[in-house]
């Protein structure tokens, strides 16, 4: 799962007035800025394509004169996006997996006006429990941004939902809470995700027998995360695998295809392979 960087024409330049440690370090954070930069704008352009919810579909169902052969069909592919944002996120992945071999992926918009992650994760529960009797399968894969990780974790460890979620992939998803942007603090959702809060604390409280894998992607440059390992996954009841994305900030994390590789390898784990991965010292996007 690791990638390489690419070349850049600034590196020439940032080698000649900084130095060696300092100038990788400065042309990293350039092209994470930049990047972060061209996504926000792109994103604001999609923005007002993903408020309404998308339009359902149910599979055709096979003729009874058909005979049914064994198949191995992937389990529907649910995008939860984060904070003040919308299933428009997640354009290009959604195209990625499609084009991989996911068959049924769905986005879910949750509402802005949200104010309890526990709430929210009640709402994504009927969702996800619609979305299996439509389709016919048991479980579905969910793959959370920021928040958007948070509440389908919620659901998955607090609410049941381990019976309907195989894997959850979370994206820069404030696991341990964050401590960024104080004056926020007004929003009582932005409350929850800080550290001490009454959900955090509850999704620290011993979880036996939780059945959903878990596979979180944190960066070495997510502006939101404070600290940044607040984005992993650390818990002794729950089977989890965490992956270090290098030089891809927030936004970017829905969005990059070294990422997106990365989360197609991830809804394809199965358990012993996440407790392999685990136990070799994690993986990395770079």
């Amino acid at each position: 799962m690791k990638v390489t960087r690419a070349a850049t024409p600034f590196l020439p330049l940032c080698q000649l007035l900084l130095p060696s440690r300092l100038a990788g370090l400065s042309v990293t954070l350039l092209k994470a800025t930049a990047l972060e930069i061209a996504i926000l704008a792109g994103h604001l352009l999609l923005y007002p394509s993903g408020i309404v919810q998308e339009r359902r579909s149910t599979p055709a169902l096979p003729s009874p004169d058909t005979a049914q052969l064994p198949t191995e069909a992937k389990p529907p592919v649910v995008l939860l996006h984060g904070f003040i944002d919308n299933r428009s996120v997640f354009v290009l992945l959604r195209r990625n997996l499609a084009q991989h071999g996911r068959q049924h992926v769905e986005s879910l918009n949750y509402s802005p006006l949200t104010c309890d992650i526990r709430t929210a994760a009640e709402l994504l529960g009927r969702h996800i429990e619609e979305i299996c009797e439509r389709t016919g399968h048991p479980q579905v894969d969910i793959v959370g941004h920021s928040l958007g990780g948070l509440i389908a974790r919620y659901y998955a460890q607090c609410l049941g939902g381990d019976a309907h979620v195989r894997t959850l992939v979370t994206l820069g998803t404030p696991h341990s809470g964050t401590r960024v942007a104080p004056l926020m603090n007004a929003h009582p959702i932005v409350r929850q995700m800080r550290p001490g809060s009454e959900v955090i604390e509850e999704l620290a409280m011993p979880a036996p027998g939780c059945r959903t894998q878990f596979v979180s992607f944190w960066s070495d440059l997510d502006h939101l995360m404070d600290p940044l390992e607040s984005a992993c996954v650390d818990h002794p009841d729950l089977l989890a695998h965490n992956v270090r994305v290098s030089g891809v900030g927030h936004l970017a994390l829905p969005v990059h295809p070294a990422v997106a590789t990365g989360i197609r390898q991830a809804l394809d784990m199965e358990e012993a392979d996440i407790r392999t991965a685990t136990r070799a010292g994690g993986l990395t996007v770079a």
